[in-house]
């Protein structure tokens, strides 16, 4: 009968290592489907009563439900309410969250801004990475990819 001691050598050393090197690459690959969307850059326009600010929407995608891998278009929250209702019409299967909360004081401040910056990224974020609404929405990647959209198209 033969030992074996448990510190020998089996095999070779190169198996392990390409076996490794492929985990690797594919830890730091491009994943199969991606969307990352980023709302960034508000601005405020006009004076008194025609203040608004409006927000640049990046997405970065390889889904093929989307025509553009790479967009930016700029956006105000009164888009995203349309937007908001539109898909709810469109989807009754999907329960679409809320958008942040309406600011009737400072609403021109920087928190203000960032606040509802931050809440706009979270809404999107959910929105855009739902998969029926990635396959099923009409309105969807024209929100969030065409320069020219207009909410009186949809309403």
């Amino acid at each position: 009968m033969t030992t074996v001691s448990p510190f020998a050598r089996s095999g070779s050393f190169e198996e392990p290592y390409n076996i490794r090197s492929l985990q690797i690459e594919e830890m730091y690959s491009v994943p199969e489907s991606f969307l990352e969307i980023e709302v960034r850059n508000p601005q405020t326009h006009g004076f008194g009563r025609k203040m608004y600010t409006d927000y640049e929407i990046v997405c970065k995608t390889n889904i093929p439900a989307f025509k553009l891998r790479h967009s930016a278009v700029r956006r105000r929250y009164s888009d995203f309410e349309a937007f908001r209702d539109v898909l709810e019409r469109e989807s009754t299967r999907v329960n679409i969250p809320p958008l942040p909360g309406k600011v009737f004081t400072n609403r021109f401040s920087d928190e203000v801004i960032e606040g509802r910056r931050e809440g706009l990224e979270r809404f999107l974020s959910i929105v855009a990475g739902h998969p029926l609404l990635q396959t099923g929405s009409k309105v969807l990647c024209a929100f969030l990819q065409d320069p020219a959209w207009d909410k009186a198209q949809w309403i």
